[in-house]
C-alpha cells in the first residue's frame, strides 16, 4: 500500500480546520500533518513538514490566501495548493491559479468531492469546481487597473473623493476619472454598485 497523502490545512477559523480535519481524516489514503491559522504560519509549516498537499483558504487576516499560495510553493516546491474557500468568485479562480494553487473548490462541497480534489492535485491534475472554472471563463481576466481596484477599494466605506485622494496623493480630479473609469468598466450605475459588482468578480 502507498504512504499516505500528507495535508496541511491553512484557515483562520479553528472550527472550519477542525471539521476538514474530521472529514478528510476518514479517508484512509489522506492525514493530515499540520494546521496554520494564517499565511506567516502555513508558509513555515509548509518548510518544516514538507506536505504533499496544501488546503488553503483565501481570505485571511495579514497575508491572505492568494500570497500565502506562493509563499508555501516557494518555501516547498513539490507541495500542490488547493483553495478552499466559501468565496466562490470566478476572479479568485483565475488569481489562485496564476499564484500556483492547483485547485480551487468551495468549503459546502460534499466531503467526497473534496477528497478527490486532493488526490487529483496530487497526482499533478488540476481540480477547480466545474461551475466556477465556467464562469471565470466567461467572464474575462480583471479588466480594472491597479490604481482602479485601490480607488475603489478606498470608496467602498464610503470615503469622500477628497479624502481618497489625499491617502493616494493623487488629484481629486484624478479620483474621480477612475471612479468614472470604474463605473464604465462594471457597468454599475454609481461607484456602490461598481464595488458591488467588481467584488462579486473578484475583481476586488
Amino acid at each position: 500500500m502507498s504512504a499516505p497523502i500528507r495535508l496541511l490545512l491553512v484557515d483562520d477559523q479553528a472550527l472550519i480546520r477542525g471539521a476538514l480535519g474530521a472529514l478528510l481524516g476518514l479517508e484512509p489514503d489522506l492525514v493530515v500533518v499540520g494546521e496554520a491559522g494564517d499565511g506567516g504560519r502555513a508558509e513555515a509549516e509548509a518548510a518544516r513538514l514538507r506536505p504533499d498537499v496544501c488546503l488553503m483558504d483565501i481570505q485571511m487576516p495579514g497575508m491572505d490566501g492568494l500570497a500565502a499560495t506562493r509563499a508555501v510553493r516557494a518555501s516547498s516546491p513539490n507541495t500542490r495548493v488547493l483553495i478552499v474557500t466559501t468565496f466562490a468568485r470566478p476572479g479568485y479562480v483565475r488569481e489562485a491559479l496564476a499564484a500556483g494553487a492547483s485547485g480551487f473548490v468551495v468549503k459546502d462541497a460534499p466531503a467526497v468531492e473534496l477528497a478527490d480534489a486532493v488526490r487529483r492535485v496530487h497526482a499533478g491534475l488540476r481540480a477547480v469546481d466545474p461551475g466556477l472554472a465556467e464562469a471565470s471563463l466567461f467572464d474575462g481576466a480583471n479588466p480594472l487597473t491597479e490604481r482602479e481596484q485601490q480607488v475603489l477599494r478606498l470608496s467602498v466605506d464610503g470615503r469622500t473623493v477628497a479624502q481618497i485622494a489625499a491617502e493616494v496623493f493623487l488629484s481629486a480630479g484624478t479620483v474621480r476619472n477612475h471612479l468614472s473609469s470604474v463605473i464604465g468598466k462594471t457597468g454599475g450605475v454609481n461607484r456602490a454598485q461598481a464595488a458591488r459588482i467588481a467584488h462579486d468578480k473578484g475583481w476586488i
